[in-house]
């Protein structure tokens, strides 16, 4: 597995030499007529000439790698390229994959939706936005709910918001939707500590 990875990067290598300014030089790419080599143990072996660095690398089956271009002199080490970039692309997949990217979650409550079940979106909804999500929430209406005062669905909606045990902005207030009422919140970066979650809230009796 690896050393068809290592054939592999090497030929994309050499494919893209004429092309890339911004790359890794190696052996006879290496234009700087002297270089600080760092030795295949991590030793420092000192300002060499080019060519010199060169027969170091070869007599240990190893490759010169120019890893500090812009150094004075530029600095390369002594070692394995197919190793050296399988390193460096770990290191690079480990750096992304630590990036978080942000997205707009849902979450969906309907006017008979139970106290508990409210407690755990509210809780699943915090956890997002400590993620560093958006939350888009939802009071869905079906039937005859469609037809109830507007200003109680609101409020169900309000309520829910409340319970959500994370300091949060308001990106978008409550507003109708193509479904029921909808509003979108984000986390408020400024805010020290959590929304201090309800003790007591009412339990909800409107049936489903």
């Amino acid at each position: 597995m690896f050393t068809a990875y290592l054939r592999a990067r090497i030929r994309t290598h050499q494919e893209t030499l004429s092309t890339n300014t911004d790359r890794i030089r190696i052996n006879r790419e290496i234009r700087a007529p002297k270089l600080r080599v760092i030795g295949a143990e991590g030793e420092n072996l000192g300002v060499l000439d080019t060519d010199e660095a060169i027969k170091v690398a070869q007599n240990l089956g190893l490759d010169l790698i120019e890893i500090s271009p812009n150094a004075v002199p530029p600095v390369a080490k002594i070692m394995d390229y197919g190793k050296f970039e399988y390193e460096r692309s770990k290191k690079e997949s480990a750096a992304r994959s630590k990036v978080k990217v942000s997205e707009t979650k849902e979450v969906q409550i309907k006017v008979g939706t139970g106290e508990n079940d409210m407690r755990l979106k509210a809780k699943k909804a915090a956890e997002w936005l400590a993620d560093g999500h958006r939350v888009r929430m939802e009071l869905f209406l079906k039937g005859r709910y469609k037809g109830m005062d507007e200003a109680f669905l609101k409020t169900r909606l309000e309520k829910f918001m409340l319970m959500i045990p994370y300091a949060y902005k308001i990106a978008e207030p409550v507003t109708r939707a193509p479904k029921g009422f909808a509003a979108i919140i984000e986390r408020d970066a400024k805010a020290a500590t959590p929304a201090k979650k309800p003790d007591s809230p009412e339990t909800e009796t409107t049936p489903a």
